[in-house]
């Protein structure tokens, strides 16, 4: 069976004048500007003063990435966690894992590869050069980071296997 269906009849009245249409985008283009203007002014970094008063923290005071982000500090990046082989406690995990092992440590990529290989860490240091990035992290848990990494690109160690 073949169906022919038909759009409803609307009157002219019941539909939106154009002029109408198009003050209500302005409206909620202009609403959305000045929204996200105060949210950005609101989450701008500031520093206390002297006096006790916030101001703006002025640019290159901190090291800071191609786009201005002041970079976390080392301590910040390296005592914040979100695995929990140690601790749930996000902060509690670096003096945990004060005296873990990490050598010797191997690398097995196995599967669907054209050839399964093991590599030691330092392996992997050579066979592949290391490149440096900044990643910056926004968190759904209401944290962020901006974050030097060093390292190299899986994409490279998978051609190779």
């Amino acid at each position: 069976m073949n169906k022919t269906y038909q759009s409803a009849r609307i009157k002219s009245s019941e539909i939106t004048p154009k002029s109408l249409y198009l003050s209500r985008r302005d409206f909620l283009k202009a609403a959305g500007i000045v929204t996200g203007s105060a949210l950005l002014a609101a989450c701008a970094p500031t520093v206390a003063s002297s006096t006790g008063t916030a101001v703006p923290t002025p640019p290159g005071s901190d090291k800071t990435d191609e786009l201005g982000n002041v970079v976390n500090s080392f301590e910040d990046i390296t005592n914040y966690n979100n695995y929990y082989e140690f601790s749930t406690n996000k902060e509690a995990v670096a003096s945990l894992a004060k005296g873990f092992k990490t050598q010797p440590w191997t690398v097995e990529v196995s599967g669907l590869v054209n050839k399964p290989q093991t590599f030691g860490v330092e392996d992997l240091l050579k066979l592949f050069p290391a490149e440096e990035r900044i990643y910056r992290l926004r968190c759904v848990e209401a944290w962020s980071m901006v974050i030097p990494w060093q390292g190299f690109m899986l994409a490279d160690l998978l051609k190779a296997v």
